[in-house]
């Protein structure tokens, strides 16, 4: 396993939409050691929820999503994923203002966070690391991080969405003001 290194906002390949993965080429070498390397690059990262392959330079449609409790997360379900090819089909409900992040948005306490509309539910298809094709809805933390992630393939960055401009934040802000501050 090899840690990936971050592109962060201002990368050029993080405003390009990604390549499709041919399912001939889901199951070849290189796109197996790219997951696991991902993989690994998010675990390492222990803020982060999900990864999409420009995030770590490769413009190619394949997310990770690896949801864990956490100090700043501590109602979070554990959930994991690998998506390639995601595709949104149906967004489900009336779209919320959700704080969040991105693991480009700057290193450490740095990180910036804000509130950015999205959907409580969604419908998605998508490959997985096997290549086989699936088509479910999900909700809550998950959804959520689907469609942040969804939206690194277009190449479109969360703080595109960010509506309430006076709701950014340092990860260290969002830390004392927000997440102390919630109920338990």
């Amino acid at each position: 396993m090899k840690w990936l290194e971050r592109r962060q906002f201002g990368d050029p390949v993080l405003r390009k939409r990604a390549k499709r993965v041919a399912q001939k080429d889901i199951r070849t070498e290189k796109i197996q050691k790219l997951i696991v390397n991902m993989q690994y690059t998010l675990r390492s990262l222990e803020l982060g929820v999900g990864l999409a392959a420009p995030q770590v330079g490769e413009s190619l449609a394949i997310v990770i999503i690896d949801i864990q409790p956490l100090p700043h997360r501590p109602i979070a379900i554990p959930f994991e994923a690998v998506l390639i090819n995601p595709k949104i089909t149906r967004y489900i409900g009336k779209p919320r203002q959700l704080w969040e992040s991105c693991i480009s948005s700057g290193d450490g306490q740095a990180g910036i966070f804000a509130k950015v509309p999205r959907y409580p539910k969604i419908e998605i298809e998508y490959q997985d690391a096997s290549g086989r094709v699936h088509k479910e809805k999900y909700s809550g933390l998950p959804a959520h991080v689907m469609q942040h992630e969804v939206d690194h393939l277009q190449g479109v960055l969360f703080v595109d969405h960010v509506v309430d401009t006076k709701s950014y934040m340092t990860y260290r802000q969002y830390i004392d003001r927000i997440v102390k501050s919630a109920p338990r």
